[in-house]
């Protein structure tokens, strides 16, 4: 069985259930660590405010040396020790295994070998349509690994599974606005419904779309309430 939920009975339905870019340069600034990747050879690289650590060749190299500082460089900048060099240029950059962007190109210089690849924040999609996405918290809580959750938009069409109930609908995204419904929902009754019933509220009217710089995507309601999912790739 199916039910349709425009905006007021998606509000009514929640009614009624309770309900990084850089290192650091000073304390609190920025996040703790700058992050990279490569592929062909797998390679990743973590940039803390002591230290270099560079894992390659799928894990069979490994690099830690004392972080020498920074240096700017054209449109970037740039570590140098005698086994680990590290230059980083603020220009867009696709891992090769995914659509996935980043706001970095990375080129990595260890023990000799030079790789090259992607670091910094990942860059929100040009358009929702054909992305996919699961739940990380509704509400503010956590959504458990043993419910599975989906958030797909295809076209015009969304649809997906807040834990519990299928549900879909048209949307539209304006800017930074996605205005959707009326959703049409099954019927299942499930333990701790009151999860989903506070999307399903959060969704009754415009929600506000930002991006994290770890690429997920937060969907926020006028009244402050959120959504956090990320990215299926």
């Amino acid at each position: 069985m199916i039910r349709i939920l425009p905006a007021a009975s998606l509000l009514a339905l929640a009614a009624c259930a309770p309900v990084s870019d850089t290192p650091p340069q000073g304390p609190g600034d920025q996040p703790a660590a700058y992050m990279a990747l490569g592929t062909e050879p797998g390679w990743t690289l973590e940039i803390t405010p002591s230290r270099l650590n560079y894992d390659g060749d799928y894990g069979a190299t490994k690099i830690m040396v004392p972080n020498p500082g920074a240096k700017s460089s054209t449109n970037g900048r740039t570590y140098a020790t005698d086994r680990l060099s590290v230059v980083i240029q603020k220009a867009k950059c696709s891992d090769g295994m995914s659509d996935r962007l980043y706001s970095d190109t990375v080129r990595v210089v260890a023990n000799g070998k030079s790789v090259q690849g992607c670091g910094g924040a990942i860059l929100p999609p040009d358009t929702l349509a054909g992305s996919n996405w699961t739940f990380v918290s509704i509400g503010g809580k956590p959504i458990t690994s043993d419910r599975p959750t989906s958030l797909q938009f295809d076209g015009d069409l969304l649809s997906g599974s807040a834990g519990c109930n299928r549900f879909s609908g048209r949307y539209s995204a304006t800017d930074d606005m996605l205005t959707a419904g009326p959703l049409v929902a099954t019927e299942m009754a499930c333990p701790g419904m009151e999860v989903e019933q506070s999307f399903f509220k959060l969704m009754a009217t415009p929600v506000r779309l930002t991006f994290g710089d770890d690429g997920t995507l937060i969907l926020t309601g006028s009244e402050g309430r959120t959504a956090v999912l990320r990215r299926v790739i």
